[in-house]
């Protein structure tokens, strides 16, 4: 939920926290990020919102988005390739500080110089034309795909040449593809995809799987399950999904969503697994981006381990 980064005292701060889940989530080749509204943002955040999702501050000075979406764009602009940044967001003050940030460092985050078989471009306009089929790779000169889109497109390139960087303004080819397929046919991690979702319930409504996740983890202090418990396993998958509470937690927000008809007290009943990520805490909260980073530290050999199988 983007509630947290609304906790947050600065612009700064926001900033940082969804600096954390940007690099957390690279950092064990997660696939999708899932901000979902858990109805906590406070009343008055929420009445200063303008149409345009900015926050309206004396002499209609604009200050930032709500939670939700200012850490969907944060998110987001963090994934992209820094090449195609200029070209995919417009100056907006949710980026401000994003330039402060550690970047993310995924694979498809190349450098001019570096080889690889896919690259991910943006289609360049051309004066007088709807579609078009240059691209902006990152290199000295644009690129020519076998299709024609529309400008400001993003798209995943397959490159001719096995990938190899072209010399000075040399203009290099290839064809358009999932951005799907670097991970599927070579098990190369490609990033992760920012869906938002209005409520708990639309995280699972609006997956976009065929067959939905069949297997999900909840995490609360209320969890009835160790996540460092050797003896506890992840049964086959293909999908997991894994729920991270707000500054209240995934029980309110399970309360305060009408559609789901379900108390607080049975929050656990919405998932296969309700696991407890940091027993015996020594703090009184663990915050969500620490929550994360532990969830997905204690939950990687098991994946590892059922993806070896």
């Amino acid at each position: 939920p983007g509630s947290f980064v609304d906790n947050a005292q600065s612009r700064e701060l926001r900033t940082y926290l969804a600096g954390q889940i940007a690099r957390t989530a690279a950092v064990f080749s997660v696939d999708e990020i899932i901000v979902f509204d858990d109805k906590s943002s406070t009343a008055s955040s929420r009445s200063n919102q303008n149409e345009d999702g900015d926050s309206g501050g004396a002499g209609g000075r604009r200050k930032f988005s709500d939670g939700n979406t200012f850490l969907a764009k944060l998110l987001q602009y963090l994934e992209t390739p820094q090449y195609l940044r200029k070209d995919l967001f417009p100056r907006h003050r949710d980026l401000q500080f994003a330039g402060l940030l550690n970047p993310v460092d995924a694979p498809h985050h190349l450098r001019r110089d570096e080889e690889c078989l896919w690259r991910e471009g943006v289609v360049k306009e051309v004066p007088g034309k709807e579609v078009s089929n240059l691209v902006n790779l990152g290199f000295l000169a644009d690129g020519k795909i076998d299709r024609k889109l529309p400008p400001g497109t993003r798209v995943t390139v397959k490159l001719e040449n096995k990938g190899q960087v072209p010399k000075g303004s040399k203009r290099v080819r290839g064809k358009a593809v999932s951005p799907s397929e670097p991970r599927t046919s070579a098990g190369l991690y490609w990033g992760y995809t920012v869906r938002m979702a209005s409520s708990l319930a639309e995280v699972w409504s609006g997956c976009e799987y065929p067959g939905g996740y069949d297997y999900s983890i909840g995490t609360s202090e209320n969890g009835d399950i160790r996540l460092d418990d050797a003896s506890y396993a992840l049964p086959p998958f293909k999908h997991l999904l894994i729920v991270f509470g707000g500054v209240s937690g995934l029980e309110t927000a399970v309360e305060d969503t009408e559609d789901m008809n379900i108390p607080a007290s049975r929050t656990s009943y919405l998932f296969d697994a309700y696991v407890n990520t940091c027993p015996n805490q020594g703090s009184r909260t663990i915050r969500t981006e620490e929550a994360f980073l532990i969830t997905m530290s204690l939950l990687r050999p098991k994946i590892v381990n059922q993806n070896n199988k």
